[in-house]
């Protein structure tokens, strides 16, 4: 709570010093583009509405006094359609974009709005990443019209391996992955983040599976059970996740323990249920009972929805932007990506910096293991009792990757 209040106290003394509010009044209009179909489609549901439930929340109170507008586009999860999608919204007055499911798609932003922006001087659009973590997106493909407010593939698992590191069980590890970028990158990142910082760990394993196709996963865990392996690391969400944690617990699979990036996310909790209790491990920025604001908030989304408010980076998003439009005195775009380039700002987990020379935002990361909920950790996941209770914080350093990005700044 404390890092909100000060957040906003500061940024309402930063406004009134410049006199009146430049944007106070003004709606601002957010595209998001993510899938409302497919097997993808609860994930996307979920977090569509959390972008319109913190709209509602930010337009009572923001430090820039703007209305926020939120404009939901099925992308169907592939490229094509996010491009297509993307001319709708700017059709439609959005110059904010935002994405996060699948960094194919995510990367068809990035090369629309960087065409979009040298084309169209004065109409220029900026792309919030809340999702979308493959790290050649603040590297190789870097723009400086995209933001991410994730911590991306290679900064999870440098927090899940240096955890993982001082636990002397972990023998053979099995790697499955779904087959794009994201998990090749999990896959790769972990044998060389392994291996550097435990050489005695064996991986008796490496799967890749076409993404959101599979539906039943219990060849795969019949090869994992056949391996020996102690140990899974996966970098699956959605239902990929969910059946293949399913399969697992049919498969009655219950001396292998599962690190994993979105073991929160739609479906998995469910699947997990009291079965999966103390053999599932997640990596994330957050956790379900955080304190202060935000937790606040996933209370308010329980009781409006009855669904998990799990996707916190929507915090990042709003937060951000409306501590920019202050700053810049603007909600233009181009004042407000030069603004949020290197900014600093208080959230939900800490103080967070928007890094200068790739727009990867630094942020401190939780492992956290499903257990029983109760006592200081009483918000369960999906109704079922059970919720990821963390065991570990890494400050931003501990996670910081470097970067290659060569930034081509307008």
């Amino acid at each position: 709570m404390k890092f909100a209040i000060k957040a906003v106290a500061a940024t309402v003394l930063l406004a009134s010093a410049g006199g009146v509010f430049a944007q106070k009044g003004e709606t601002v209009k957010i595209a998001w583009l993510d899938p409302l179909s497919g097997l993808m489609a609860a994930v996307g549901t979920n977090q569509l509405k959390s972008f319109q439930f913190l709209a509602e929340e930010f337009n009572k109170n923001n430090p820039a006094g703007v209305k926020f507008e939120v404009i939901g586009i099925d992308n169907k999860l592939s490229p094509q359609e996010t491009t297509s999608a993307l001319r709708s919204a700017i059709d439609q007055g959005a110059r904010y974009v935002v994405q996060g499911n699948g960094s194919g798609p995510a990367l068809a932003i990035i090369d629309a709005v960087e065409k979009h922006n040298a084309r169209n001087p004065g109409k220029e659009v900026v792309y919030l990443n809340y999702a979308a973590v493959d790290p050649d997106l603040t590297n190789s493909k870097c723009s400086y019209w995209h933001f991410r407010l994730d911590a991306d593939t290679s900064m999870k698992m440098e927090a899940l391996t240096t955890f993982m590191k001082d636990i002397p069980e972990i023998k053979k590890v099995y790697l499955i992955n779904q087959n794009y970028s994201h998990g090749h990158q999990v896959s790769k990142f972990a044998k060389e983040m392994m291996k550097r910082k435990r050489p005695d760990v064996e991986f008796v394993g490496d799967d890749l599976h076409p993404l959101a196709q599979v539906r039943d996963f219990s060849p795969y865990i019949a090869k994992i059970k056949q391996s020996g392996a102690d140990t899974v690391i996966t970098g699956n969400w959605g239902s990929d996740l969910a059946l293949l944690i399913k399969a697992a617990n049919d498969a009655g699979l219950n001396n292998v323990k599962f690190y994993t990036y979105y073991g929160g996310v739609t479906g998995s909790p469910t699947a997990m249920g009291a079965a999966a209790a103390g053999r599932v491990y997640q990596v994330s920025y957050n956790h379900m009972n955080m304190p202060g604001e935000i937790g606040r908030l996933v209370g308010e989304y329980k009781k409006k929805f009855n669904d998990d408010f799990y996707t916190a980076a929507v915090f990042h998003a709003y937060t951000i932007l409306s501590e920019a439009f202050v700053r810049a005195k603007s909600t233009d775009p181009v004042k407000v990506a030069a603004t949020m380039s290197g900014m600093k700002f208080k959230s939900f987990n800490g103080e967070v910096e928007m890094r200068k020379t790739d727009h990867q935002l630094q942020q401190g990361l939780f492992i956290s293991r499903w257990d029983k909920a109760g006592g200081k950790f009483p918000m369960d996941q999906e109704n079922t009792g059970h919720t990821f209770v963390p065991v570990k914080y890494f400050e931003p350093y501990v996670a910081s990757t470097p970067t290659s990005c060569q930034m081509k700044r307008p």
